[in-house]
């Protein structure tokens, strides 16, 4: 089969088209015939060693698929990689039939995205109606669908950051009463000014380093800040808990692998509510591109220069 094997850690320049011997599946996995894969922001981190799961080599990344196993057609999450292949091995566990009239992109959107964006407002925000939200990188992946979530489930002011006018438009099109320039060089009076003059409740991060520390700062008395990623590759400042104290503020870290180990099957009951709403029309996911295998240089060197909106796929076959 055709698959992208790395052999050495590093940058886009370790993404290598092989032909593989097809995988075979052991006891409670699944063998899918690849029809697409997703391409995440994660798989950057994944290929230079970065990412919170350390990886072994070599190794097909890739961490979620679309395909067909028999009659069945799946969506999966991967366990450590995989997906960037013609075939790949997934556990039945995190494996989630797709249902008649969900596409290949949106049901990949669902899989990482969508369940992410349900986790972060539903579990780790506990986001209440009326609420003001920031969702960074609204254009990205997580951020379309968090948009909308928050805005369906009640917020009172969704506040989206972007980097260009054309993705700040596209947040704004999603359902965010306002879009803020990420580059802003203060970002806790830019949130601030784009609600009103008044704190924040909840925000959803990604990026990291000064992005995150002024997001805290902009903080009102018991607010929350959701962190899910480290796209700016640099760390926050350290957070001395009586710093909360001092402002009644909560700092929630969220790994989506770790939701699998909860008690009454969370993602599962996720993934049905968020293709509930694509069937009924309420939840789009936005086509972000779709690159062949031998393009997947390309996809991460897009990734990684932030050039990317909405959800990016792997087509296998070409």
């Amino acid at each position: 089969m055709r698959a992208i094997q790395i052999t050495e850690f590093g940058g886009p320049e370790v993404l290598t088209e092989v032909e593989l011997p097809d995988p075979v599946a052991g006891p409670g996995e699944l063998l899918v015939e690849v029809d697409r894969a997703g391409l995440n922001y994660a798989d950057t981190h994944q290929a230079e060693n970065s990412y919170l799961a350390k990886m072994e080599l070599p190794l097909v990344p890739g961490g979620e698929v679309v395909g067909r196993v028999g009659p069945r057609r799946v969506v999966a999450l991967t366990a450590g990689g995989g997906g960037y292949a013609q075939k790949a091995v997934v556990p039945g566990a995190t494996s989630f039939d797709v249902p008649d009239g969900v596409d290949d992109l949106t049901a990949l959107s669902m899989v990482v995205q969508g369940a992410t964006a349900w986790l972060l407002l539903r579990r780790s925000a506990h986001l209440e109606p009326g609420e003001s939200v920031v969702v960074h990188a609204a254009a990205g992946g997580v951020g379309t669908l968090a948009v909308q979530l928050a805005k369906r489930w009640g917020a009172g002011r969704v506040i989206a950051t972007a980097s260009s006018e054309e993705k700040r438009e596209l947040a704004l099109e999603l359902g965010a009463d306002v879009a803020v320039d990420s580059t802003a060089p203060d970002m806790t009076e830019a949130l601030r000014a784009a609600n009103d003059g008044r704190r924040v409740d909840v925000v959803l991060d990604m990026t990291g380093g000064a992005v995150t520390d002024q997001s805290l700062a902009a903080l009102a008395p018991f607010g929350r800040l959701a962190f899910y990623g480290m796209a700016s590759r640099q760390q926050p400042t350290p957070v001395p808990p009586g710093t909360l104290l001092a402002r009644s503020a909560a700092v929630a870290g969220m790994w989506l692998p770790h939701a699998f180990r909860l008690p009454g099957r969370v993602v599962h009951r996720a993934m049905t509510e968020l293709f509930d709403l694509v069937l009924a029309g309420d939840l789009r996911a936005v086509p972000g591109g779709e690159y062949g295998l031998s393009e997947v240089r390309r996809a991460h060197e897009d990734l990684r220069a932030r050039r990317t909106t909405g959800k990016l796929v792997l087509d296998p076959s070409r």
